[in-house]
């Protein structure tokens, strides 16, 4: 039987519950020096869920999980699902601002986070945030340090202790049922939760599974964004469908992960194409081998034909072009071993199973399906695509056609042989590093600039970035302003994937017979 025909019916927790029963010892988490089978992540995830049960999570609440790739990310998403709750997976580099916002329109109750990560105090940091958050009850931190807790506070390992061989009320959860919110930026650069599924993800992980082949004997590496829809659902999902090992990492440099590839003789290798350039840079430098690597996946970005040829170059591994979108629980199309060299470097690959992708003429409001071999916008419908935006009704009914297809706002095309190839964007987005960033959410903060007249955010391709933030500002008539105090200006208050890597000033910014900008 097919994986996507043993996935159809389950929930979340019930992969986990089954991995543990009939591979209660293999391993599935590997971080630093430790290392969590299956049922040791059930049996963790068991206690957690019985220790929210004890402080009043019930089915439905929301989660928030602001974490780096840890094991406690993994168990705490178990956790919720055993509890019948959603998981609200928040990156924590997010700037305070967007963190708050997410957090108050998701009406989350409960916050695993981390106490600190990469200088940030984060115990600090939702001790001034949460009289904002009415909804926001209780905050369980994960961290050694021998701290201080009151009614709302709770440390990770204190809840598990507290739930390990208790009971708690077993929900009614259905494979429909909403298990996570993530967030996206929309046109706007505005946050808008995308409400998946867990039939909606487990069926996108089974189909990228069992697409590039994924083996229980595979140990994955390049893991290192939980918080994204590829690593919580090929990532985390796709290995416990297969019973293969996933490989967590805290540092994304090219370093670490050379180092855990070869430490843990990774088999699998997933990331954005900014990871592999690193990579390759490192293998350069250093005159490493990645010999354990059968296949290497690149998604998540736009990804170029020469990048392909280079990995398969210089990993001696058979590379595979993947096509995600948060809005489809991630994998629309990847490429498969068996595809051809011309096949993998060119193009994304064809549809996992279930899912249909349609061609459609972008500026005819009638929605033309366009013949083979005709550039228009992606549209798709299959499993894995959303249950909606939260909150917003009419965000979700203007991003689906009067056939039901998801508009995904990206160009391309469908080859003869059923190939999907990227082409470019409908819409003003920059990819920078794997992540979206809307231009207008930068020109807001840069044209609030007192020496600021008039600004355009653009993306200009970079080699290590994709696409690196150009901000081309015409500055106020006799004032005195350098890059520097704009990037710092930007810092106060976007994150970091969102300040200008390259500031340019000039006297007038291109236009149209409109009078839009050129960009």
């Amino acid at each position: 039987m097919a994986l996507t025909e043993r996935a159809d019916g389950f929930t979340i927790a019930s992969v986990l519950a089954t991995r543990a029963t009939t591979d209660s010892g293999r391993p599935y988490l590997l971080f630093g020096e430790d290392f969590y089978s299956y049922g040791a992540v059930d049996t963790h995830a068991e206690a957690l869920a019985a220790g929210l049960a004890g402080l009043g999570v019930e089915p439905g609440d929301r989660i928030a999980l602001v974490l780096p790739s840890c094991p406690e990310f993994v168990i705490s998403m178990f956790a919720a699902a055993k509890l019948g709750a959603v998981v609200v997976p928040l990156n924590p580099r997010l700037a305070t601002p967007d963190l708050q916002y997410m957090l108050r329109h998701s009406e989350a109750v409960c916050a695993v986070t981390i106490e600190q990560d990469r200088g940030t105090d984060f115990l600090h940091l939702f001790e001034e945030i949460m009289p904002q958050l009415p909804d926001l009850r209780y905050l369980v931190t994960v961290g050694a340090e021998e701290l201080w807790y009151d009614e709302t506070i709770y440390q990770f390992e204190d809840l598990l202790s507290a739930g390990a061989g208790r009971d708690f009320p077993a929900p009614e959860t259905e494979p429909g049922d909403c298990f996570a919110l993530l967030y996206t930026s929309g046109t706007s650069g505005k946050p808008k939760g995308v409400e998946l599924s867990h039939s909606n993800l487990l069926a996108v992980a089974a189909g990228t599974a069992e697409a590039i082949g994924l083996q229980e004997t595979d140990r994955v590496v390049g893991i290192s964004a939980l918080f994204h829809v590829f690593g919580l659902s090929q990532g985390v999902l796709g290995s416990a469908l297969t019973g293969a090992s996933v490989v967590l990492l805290d540092d994304a440099g090219a370093g670490a992960l050379l180092d855990a590839a070869e430490k843990y003789q990774a088999t699998v290798q997933y990331g954005i194409p900014t990871s592999f350039l690193s990579q390759l840079s490192s293998l350069a430098e250093t005159g490493r081998a990645t010999d354990s690597l059968r296949l290497a996946v690149v998604a998540g970005a736009p990804v170029s034909d020469e990048l392909i040829a280079d990995l398969s170059d210089r990993l001696g591994a058979t590379v595979l072009a993947g096509y995600s979108v948060t809005e489809t629980a991630s994998t629309v199309s990847v490429s498969v071993p068996g595809d051809s060299p011309e096949q993998r470097r060119f193009t994304v690959g064809r549809p996992i199973s279930g899912t249909i992708v349609r061609i459609v003429e972008a500026a005819t409001e009638g929605d033309v399906e366009l013949p083979v071999e005709s550039v228009g916008e992606i549209r798709v419908k299959g499993p894995g695509v959303m249950l909606g935006y939260y909150r917003q009704p009419n965000q979700t009914a203007e991003s689906f056609d009067a056939d039901g297809f998801f508009r995904t706002g990206d160009l391309g095309l469908v080859d003869e042989d059923g190939f999907l190839h990227l082409v470019g964007r409908t819409r003003d987005v920059i990819i920078r590093s794997g992540f979206n960033v809307y231009p207008r959410e930068v020109e807001s903060r840069i044209e609030s600039h007192p020496a600021v007249q008039e600004v355009a955010a653009i993306g200009v391709a970079d080699e290590l970035l994709g696409e690196a933030i150009c901000a081309c500002i015409v500055p106020v008539e006799g004032a005195i302003v350098t890059d520097h105090e704009i990037v710092d200006w930007c810092r106060e208050t976007l994150a970091d994937d969102k300040v200008p890597d390259i500031v340019r000033f000039v006297d007038e910014l291109p236009r149209t017979d409109t009078g839009q900008v050129r960009r």
